[in-house]
C-alpha cells in the first residue's frame, strides 16, 4: 500500500549504510569492545583472540591497552557468541603464568574496591587479613593493580582499626612511591590515603622519617602537579599539628615556601585548606610561636581580601586561633581590624559570625584593639549583627560591644547608638549563650540612667526578669547582675518589682544551689530603690534609705482592716 511505501522510505532515511573497517592495530580493536553492536563485538573478540595467540608480548600489549576490563564486562553479555569469544581471550591470556597473576590481581583488587564501599564488607576484608596483600600489591608493575589496591585501601582506612593496622604494616614507603607514578589518578588516591592516615600522630612521625614532607613540598613547587596541590596541602596540614614536624619544615625552609605558595595561589580550595592547616597548628602554643616567626599574620590578612566566602570563614578561624599569641594579636590589631569590620556587613551569615568571633578574641583585654574597632567604624555593624539569625554571631557581637565598653568614651558612643533597644530582642532568645551575653551587656551598659530608661521603654525588662528563672547558672547569674544594675533608679526598680523580680529573687536566695552574690545584691538594690515596698515587706528602713517624699505604708496583710499610715 501507499502508506507502507511511505513508512519504508522514512525509515530508510535513518538507517546507516554498512561500513567495512579494516584495522591493523590492536588499540583500535580494543576500542571496538565498547560497541553496542553484537556483530562488532564478536568479530573484535575473535580478532583479539588470534592476536593474543601469537605470543606473550601480544598478551602484554592487550593488558596495557586496558582490554581486560572491557572483556570482563563482555563475559556476562546477552549474546552467547560474544560471551564465548571473550572467555576464549581470557583463557589464552591466562596461559601465561605472569599474565594469569596480573589478571587475577587486577580483578581481585577491583572487586575488593567495589566491595569496600560498604561498612560490613570493610570489616570482613579487615578480619580476613586483606590489608597486607593489598599493601604488597601497591608495588605491582601493573598500574591497574596499583590503582585498585590504593583505592581499596583508601576506603578501608576510613575506619580507625584499619588506620592503625596500615601503620603497623609500614604503608608509608609504598604510598610515597605511588606519588612518583605517571598516572595522576594513582597519585591522587595515594595523597587522599595519606591525608586520612596522617590524622594519626605516629603515622605523621613515620611520614617525616621517610622524607614524606619533602615529597609533599616538591609536589607543591611543581606546576605540572597543580591538580594535586589541594590534596598535598591537606596532608601537610595534618603534619603541621606536631611541633617537631613544624620545626623540621621551618628549618628546611619549607614553611616559608608553604606560606609563599598559599599567598600566591588564587585557588579557593588551596587557600581554604591552608587556613585550616594553620588553625590546627595554632592550637599549640609552640606552633603559634613558630608561625609568628614566619609572619603568618601577613599571609592571613592578605587572604581576607579574597572573594570566596568559604576562604574568609577559614581564614577568620585561623586568625582567632592565632590570637592566643599576644604578638600575633597585636599584629592583627594593627593591620587586620578594618578588613574584619568590613566582613560584618557581608551577606553571608557564616562570614559574619566568623568575623565577629575574631573580634571577640582581638578585643578581649586589649584597649588598643577595641579602639581600633571603633576607629574602623565597627560599632554600627556590630549592632546590626545583633539582628542576625545565627545565635553565635549575636552572642559574640554582644561580647565585642561589652569589650569596647570597658573604655568610658566607647561605652558612651555605643550607648548613643541605642544599644539597649537592640538588646531587648536577644534577651528573648531561647539560646542560653545569647541570653547570657545579652544580660551581661545590659549589666555593662545599664549603669547610665538614660540607658535604663531606653531598656524600659523598649520592653526589655520583662524578658530580663524571665531570665531569672533560667536553669543555666551563667544566665541566671548575669540576669541577677543586670537586675541589680537596672534597679539603681526608682522608676526601673518599681517596674521590675511589678514584673515579679522581687518574688523570683527571694525564691532564688532561699536555694543554696541557685543563689549567688548578685542575686542577694539585686534583691537589696530593688528594695533600696522601692522604699514603700521595702517598708511593707521588712517593717523597717535602713539608715541610708533617704525618703524625699512621703509614701503610704499599706502594712502587712492581716485579717482585720487597718488604716494606712502616712510616713
Amino acid at each position: 500500500s501507499i502508506k507502507r511505501v511511505k513508512t519504508a522510505r522514512l525509515l530508510g532515511r535513518f538507517l546507516f549504510d554498512p561500513l567495512l573497517i579494516e584495522s591493523k592495530t590492536a588499540a583500535t580493536v580494543v576500542l571496538m569492545l565498547s560497541s553496542p553492536e553484537e556483530e562488532v563485538l564478536a568479530k573484535a573478540c575473535d580478532s583479539l583472540y588470534k592476536f593474543a595467540s601469537k605470543g606473550d608480548e601480544n598478551k602484554a600489549t592487550l593488558l596495557g591497552l586496558g582490554a581486560v576490563e572491557q572483556l570482563y564486562k563482555l563475559i556476562s553479555h546477552d549474546d552467547p557468541t560474544v560471551r564465548r569469544n571473550a572467555i576464549m581471550i581470557f583463557g589464552i591470556m591466562a596461559s601465561n603464568q605472569h599474565m594469569l597473576y596480573v589478571v587475577i590481581h587486577e580483578f581481585a583488587t577491583l572487586c575488593l574496591a567495589y566491595m569496600a564501599v560498604e561498612y560490613t564488607t570493610k570489616v570482613q576484608i579487615f578480619e580476613q587479613g586483606g590489608l597486607e596483600p593489598l599493601i604488597r600489591l601497591l608495588g605491582s608493575p601493573d598500574p591497574d593493580v596499583q590503582k585498585n589496591s590504593v583505592e581499596c585501601i583508601y576506603l578501608l582506612v576510613q575506619d580507625f582499626q584499619s588506620r592503625a593496622a596500615v601503620r603497623e604494616l609500614n604503608i608509608i614507603p609504598p604510598l610515597l612511591e605511588l606519588l612518583k607514578s605517571e598516572y595522576p589518578v594513582i597519585q591522587l588516591l595515594a595523597l587522599k590515603t595519606l591525608e586520612v592516615i596522617s590524622k594519626d600522630g605516629e603515622t605523621r612521625i613515620m611520614l617525616a622519617e621517610n622524607k614524606g614532607l619533602d615529597c609533599l613540598l616538591t609536589i607543591l613547587e611543581t606546576d605540572e602537579f597543580s591538580d594535586l596541590h589541594v590534596e598535598a596541602l591537606a596532608v601537610l596540614g595534618n603534619c603541621l599539628e606536631d611541633v617537631h614536624t613544624l620545626q623540621l619544615i621551618q628549618q628546611s625552609g619549607g614553611l616559608k615556601k608553604l606560606l609563599s605558595f598559599v599567598g600566591d595561589s588564587t585557588i579557593p580550595d588551596i587557600q581554604k585548606n591552608a587556613a585550616k592547616a594553620i588553625t590546627k597548628a595554632a592550637y599549640d602554643s609552640e606552633n603559634r610561636n613558630i608561625l609568628h616567626e614566619e609572619e603568618v599574620e601577613k599571609c592571613l590578612i592578605n587572604l581576607l581580601e579574597t572573594d570566596n566566602d568559604g576562604v574568609k570563614v577559614a581564614v577568620s578561624q585561623a586568625i582567632s586561633a592565632m590570637c592566643a599569641n599576644l604578638a600575633s594579636k597585636r599584629a592583627f590589631g594593627l593591620q587586620g581590624i578594618p578588613q574584619l569590620v568590613q566582613l560584618l556587613s557581608s551577606d553571608n551569615e557564616e562570614v559574619k559570625e566568623a568575623a565577629v568571633t575574631v573580634l571577640v578574641n582581638l578585643t578581649a583585654a586589649s584597649p588598643s584593639n577595641a579602639s581600633a574597632v571603633a576607629e574602623a567604624e565597627g560599632i554600627e555593624p556590630l549592632l546590626n549583627t545583633l539582628y542576625t539569625q545565627r545565635d553565635g554571631a549575636i552572642a559574640n557581637a554582644a561580647t565585642v560591644l561589652t569589650n569596647l565598653a570597658m573604655q568610658e568614651p566607647l561605652r558612651v558612643n555605643i550607648q548613643s547608638h541605642g544599644i539597649m533597644s537592640v538588646l531587648a530582642e536577644p534577651l528573648r532568645s531561647t539560646n542560653s549563650q545569647v541570653q547570657s551575653k545579652a544580660a551581661f551587656a545590659v549589666a555593662v551598659f545599664g549603669c547610665d540612667a538614660d540607658a535604663r530608661t531606653e531598656l524600659r521603654n523598649a520592653g526589655g525588662l520583662g524578658p530580663l526578669v524571665e531570665l531569672l528563672h533560667s536553669k543555666n547558672e551563667e544566665v541566671r547569674r548575669n540576669a541577677c547582675w543586670a537586675v541589680m544594675i537596672c534597679a539603681s533608679d526608682e522608676l526601673t526598680a518599681v517596674e521590675l518589682c511589678r514584673l515579679g523580680a522581687l518574688d523570683i529573687l527571694e525564691e532564688i536566695n532561699l536555694s543554696i544551689s541557685r543563689k549567688n552574690n548578685f542575686s542577694e545584691a539585686a534583691l537589696e538594690k530593688l528594695l533600696d530603690n522601692n522604699l514603700s515596698q521595702k517598708y511593707s515587706q521588712m517593717g523597717y528602713l535602713s539608715s541610708n534609705n533617704i525618703i524625699t517624699d512621703g509614701f503610704y505604708d499599706c502594712g502587712q496583710v492581716t485579717g482585720t482592716f487597718q488604716h494606712p499610715r502616712t510616713i
